[in-house]
């Protein structure tokens, strides 16, 4: 093993072990984004853009203001490589801006800011956001295969931060569910004089008949029914 690839080796351990610990999100794409910068040679910049279900652009972990910029453009535009691998392709390579194609108006933006180059790896996340980690060269043609297999593996850690990210926000939104059900039980047997079994039975045919959420019925009864108590 080169020193290279012992060094690289040594920084996937320790961003594995980010991930699996309980940071925030925004503080793991921002260990990915500097990560990429120093390992990388050539990319100068980097960051992480997001696209929400709503089609609203979101840049997390930019290690200058530089890829916020980009990512703006982007939206404007309704072009560029950073959205290209967000929401299509896998890899989206660039090695020189003023020779582009296929983003006339984003190509000459991304030049007049100091962007000659650059490359996007897709982030493999959940339903309802794509992503993808953008790096970006001053110089032209400075990506080889070991940059895009560097930014893959990158592209992997930063997918499952978001992802690890989602989870605990999908278990706290769960868990206050389940508090807010549990409230308007009590509210329920209180009220009414019935058990446990019962006072949810209630809760759920009002769900049915309504055709909204537990929850909603939950947060409903305890406005008003707890209100009155």
């Amino acid at each position: 093993m080169t020193s290279g690839e012992q060094e690289l080796a040594i920084r996937m351990a320790k961003l594995a072990q980010s991930v699996a610990l309980p940071n925030k999100v925004e503080d793991i794409l921002a260990t990915v984004t500097a990560t990429a910068v120093e390992l990388i040679p050539g990319a100068d910049t980097a960051g992480v853009l997001l696209v929400r279900a709503n089609g609203k652009f979101e840049s997390v972990g930019d290690v200058t203001e530089l890829p916020a910029k980009l990512d703006a453009l982007q939206h404007d535009l309704q072009e560029g490589p950073c959205a290209q691998a967000a929401l299509a392709d896998t890899v989206v390579r660039t090695d020189d801006f003023r020779s582009e194609t296929r983003w006339p108006r984003y190509a000459p933006a991304a030049v007049e800011l100091g962007v000659l180059s650059g490359l996007s790896f897709k982030l493999f996340t959940a339903e309802r956001t794509a992503g993808a980690l953008n790096l970006f060269g001053f110089q032209p043609n400075i990506w080889d295969a070991e940059a895009e297999t560097i930014g893959t593996v990158l592209a992997a850690h930063a997918a499952a931060a978001i992802l690890a990210g989602r989870h605990d926000e999908q278990m706290q939104a769960a868990l206050a569910s389940r508090d807010r059900i549990g409230q308007a039980k009590g509210v329920i047997m209180e009220r009414y004089g019935v058990d446990e079994v019962r006072a949810f039975e209630m809760l759920r045919l009002l769900s049915q008949e309504s055709n909204d959420k537990l929850v909603d019925i939950a947060e409903r009864v305890i406005g008003t029914c707890g209100g009155n108590g």
